[in-house]
């Protein structure tokens, strides 16, 4: 199998990020977030799965965050793991 034919079979690309099993419909997951969070999870730079997603949403509104700040922790968090992506020998 050729590099291209492996980067096909994913959406992580050359990115070295982990690959891990997913229990249940991602979709039907998708489709019981927040509208916001479903709208930031389609313009991400990273396959987010809904779980993750949700778990940061949930400990940042359990922390009194309002909408807009919970958007802004979500685009810290993925700036954070795309510096580690980009330092991630592949």
């Amino acid at each position: 199998m050729n590099e291209t034919q492996r980067q096909s079979r994913s959406n992580r690309g050359d990115t070295g990020l982990r690959s891990r099993v997913r229990r249940g419909d991602p979709m039907e997951a998708f489709d019981r977030l927040p509208p916001d969070l479903r709208r930031w999870m389609t313009g991400a730079n990273l396959p987010w799965s809904p779980k993750s997603c949700e778990r940061i949403w949930r400990k940042a509104k359990s922390r009194g965050l309002s909408v807009n700040e919970r958007l802004r922790l979500l685009d810290k968090v993925e700036a954070s793991t795309l510096n580690k992506v980009e330092k991630t020998p592949r």
